[in-house]
C-alpha cells in the first residue's frame, strides 16, 4: 500500500456538471484519511505557474448542487510545449505532492500522461465530461445533465415548432461521440438525428435527410419536425445544413444552436452520485498504489481504466437505439 502524505487535484478541459461533487468527495475522503489535498486553479494553467490553495472539507461544503468547478478550467497550450510537462512536474515535486489527480476528458489525460514522463508520484484520472467519450467507464461526469439540458431545450422548441408547422435543427455537443445527440434526441422524439455514428452527411447526402421529412408531410401533412444534430455533422456547420434544406425542399428551416448552455447548471442527481462515488473511489485507488489509471464506473461497479487507452474510442453508443433510430427514421 502506498504512503499517500499530499494530493494535488485539479480540473481541465471543458467544465462539467458534476466536477465539484468530485472536488467535494476528494477533499473529504482524503481529509478521513489524513491526507492533504492541495487545489490547482485553472488546470494545467496553475499548476505551470503555482497558482494553488490548500482545500480542506469547509472549502467544499455546499458545492455539490453547484455546475462549473471552484478550481475553475483552462485550456493550456504550454503543457504541450517540450518544456511544459517537465516544468508540471517539477512543480509538483518542489510542493511534495505525493500524487495527482486530474478531473476532465482524455484530452486531459493526454496531458497527465505527459507529465508522467517527468514526475515520480502517481497520477489517477477522474472522468468529467458531457461528451461521454472516454473509454473504461458506462458514464463520464456531467453527462446525465447535459442529457437533460438538451431534453428541456427539445421540448421547448418542440412548441415553437407545432405554433408554426415549421423544420427545426436543434445543434448539440459531441463533435466526436453522439452520446448526447443520440440519447437526447430519442428522448425528445426527434424525427431525424444526425451524428457521428450515422453516415455523415455532406452537400451531395441532403436526400438522406429531405426523403424522410417529404414522406412524413405525405403522412401528416404540414406538421412539427425536429432534427438533432451533433456539432460539426456538415461542412460550415448546422445553420448551413438548414439553409440547404430550405432550398431543397421549399419550407423554412431554422438552426437552433445550444452551444455551452449543456456544459452549465445544476448537476442531477446521477451525476451528483457518479461524481462522488469516482472522487472518493480515486483517493482509495492512490492508497492501493493506482498508477496512470482512471477511476471509471462499469455495470455499478467502480473499477480502474489504463489512462493511455481511455481515448482509444472503443466505446460505442448503444447499438440497439442506433439500429431502431434508422429504421425508424427513414419514414
Amino acid at each position: 500500500m502506498a504512503t499517500i502524505k499530499r494530493i494535488a487535484l485539479l480540473t481541465s478541459g471543458g467544465d462539467a456538471p458534476g466536477m465539484n461533487a468530485a472536488i467535494r468527495a476528494v477533499v473529504l475522503t482524503a481529509a478521513a484519511c489524513r491526507i492533504e489535498v492541495i487545489g490547482f486553479e485553472h488546470g494545467y494553467i496553475g499548476l505551470l505557474e503555482q497558482e494553488y490553495r490548500t482545500l480542506l472539507p469547509q472549502h467544499v461544503h455546499n458545492i455539490i448542487q453547484r455546475g462549473g468547478t471552484i478550481l475553475k478550467s483552462a485550456r493550456c497550450p504550454a503543457l504541450q510545449t517540450p518544456e511544459g510537462p517537465k516544468l508540471a512536474a517539477d512543480n509538483l515535486q518542489q510542493l511534495n505532492i505525493d500524487a495527482l489527480i486530474v478531473i476532465g476528458g482524455d484530452g486531459s489525460f493526454r496531458g497527465a500522461l505527459e507529465i508522467a514522463r517527468y514526475y515520480d508520484g502517481q497520477i489517477i484520472g477522474v472522468p468529467g465530461t458531457i461528451d461521454n467519450d472516454v473509454d473504461g467507464t458506462t458514464n463520464t461526469i456531467g453527462y446525465a445533465t447535459a442529457i437533460d439540458t438538451a431534453l428541456d431545450a427539445i421540448d421547448k422548441i418542440r412548441d415553437t415548432a407545432d405554433a408554426f408547422e415549421r423544420i427545426f435543427l436543434v445543434e448539440l455537443m459531441g463533435r466526436h461521440s453522439g452520446y448526447i445527440s443520440l440519447a437526447a434526441g430519442i428522448a425528445g422524439g426527434a424525427e431525424q438525428i444526425i451524428c457521428p455514428e450515422f453516415s455523415q452527411i455532406t452537400p451531395k447526402d441532403l436526400r438522406q435527410i429531405t426523403t424522410p421529412i417529404q414522406h412524413a408531410q405525405l403522412l401528416m401533412g404540414k406538421a412539427s419536425y425536429i432534427i438533432v444534430v451533433a456539432e460539426n455533422s456538415y461542412p460550415g456547420g448546422t445553420t448551413a445544413l438548414a439553409e440547404a434544406l430550405t432550398k431543397a425542399i421549399g419550407i423554412e428551416c431554422r438552426a437552433c444552436i445550444l452551444g455551452h448552455i449543456q456544459r452549465g447548471g445544476s448537476p442531477v442527481g446521477a451525476d451528483r452520485i457518479l461524481a462522488t462515488k469516482l472522487g472518493a473511489y480515486a483517493v482509495e485507488a492512490l492508497q492501493q498504489g493506482a498508477h496512470l489509471q482512471m477511476a471509471g464506473e462499469v455495470h455499478g461497479e467502480v473499477t480502474l481504466y489504463p489512462l493511455a487507452k481511455t481515448g482509444d474510442r472503443t466505446k460505442a453508443i448503444d447499438p440497439y437505439l442506433v439500429r431502431w433510430q434508422q429504421q425508424v427514421g427513414s419514414y
